[in-house]
Parts: structure tokens; sequence; C-alpha cells
């Protein structure tokens, strides 16, 4: 029985960057921390590459959790960090939140980029923005309860 989504999984090239923007701008809480070296045979298999090795950080924030990793080996392609959120593949990370515009405010402040201000469409707020990686992450204000997507996370 599948009971929901446990967490999102991003690779970085540098961990300790990706932690300060999810834990240190967006107030995401560190869990757990971990890594594995070469010869990991349980990693591999899971992972399906050989003689891996990465770090890997555990960040929560309400019911969703962030794994973040910096693999080592093998060698890690580049992403494109401009990639359209069109494309094949995981679009973005939708985060809730309250007082959309204080929120895009601030995180624009610190450097983050976004796509555009928040746009209102009914009971919805929502801009799309990136992570130092290139990440598209959603701001996402749902101002109705009783919309069906307001997950009501308190």
């Amino acid at each position: 029985m599948i009971r929901g989504i446990h967490h999102t999984a991003i690779s970085t090239a540098d961990l300790e960057r990706a932690v300060r923007f999810y834990r240190d701008l967006l107030g995401f809480e560190q869990i757990f921390t971990s890594e594995w070296q070469r010869g990991a045979e349980a990693a591999d298999k899971i992972t399906g590459l050989k003689d891996s090795s990465a770090r890997l950080v555990m960040l929560k924030a309400g019911n969703a959790c962030i794994e973040l990793f910096e693999y080592s080996s093998p060698p890690p392609r580049s992403g494109d960090p401009n990639r359209p959120a069109c494309d094949h593949g995981i679009t973005h990370l939708c985060l809730d939140v309250r007082d959309i515009q204080a929120e895009y405010e601030r995180l624009r402040a610190a450097g983050m980029v976004f796509h555009c201000p928040p746009q209102k469409m009914g009971s919805v707020s929502a801009t799309y923005g990136r992570d130092p990686d290139g990440n598209i992450v959603e701001l996402l204000e749902v101002s109705d309860a009783s919309n069906p997507i307001a997950l009501n996370l308190a």
C-alpha cells in the first residue's frame, strides 16, 4: 500500500551550497546526514551504478523531505541549469507557503532567480524560481481552504 511521498531527491555538484539554500534560505530542518564509499554493494545495486560513492543530507519541512546527494563516483554529468519546465523528467519541487509575496521578496533579495513575480490564478498564487543547480522550485499559496489542492499543512 502506498501511503504517500516520502521525499524528493536532488543530485548536486556542491552539497554545502544546496544545504545552505534549502536549510538556511528556505527553512528546511536538517534531520540526517550519511555517505557511502566505493564498494558499497547495496548502494550500487539500488542506484544502478558501479563503484559509486556519495554524501547525502536529508532535510524536512512540514510533511515533506528533500534528500540532497553529492556523488563523487562515478563522475556525474552536469545538468542544464536552464532546462525548460516542459522537458521530460521531474519538472519542479513545489513549496506550500503563506504570504507568497513576502517569501518571493525575501528569496529574491537573497539572490534566488525567479521566472516572474507571483501570479494570481483564482484562489492560487504561484511562481517558479531556481535553486543553485537550476532546479525549479515553485512557491504556491492557496488562499481558499476548500480548494482541492489546499494541503492544510498548518
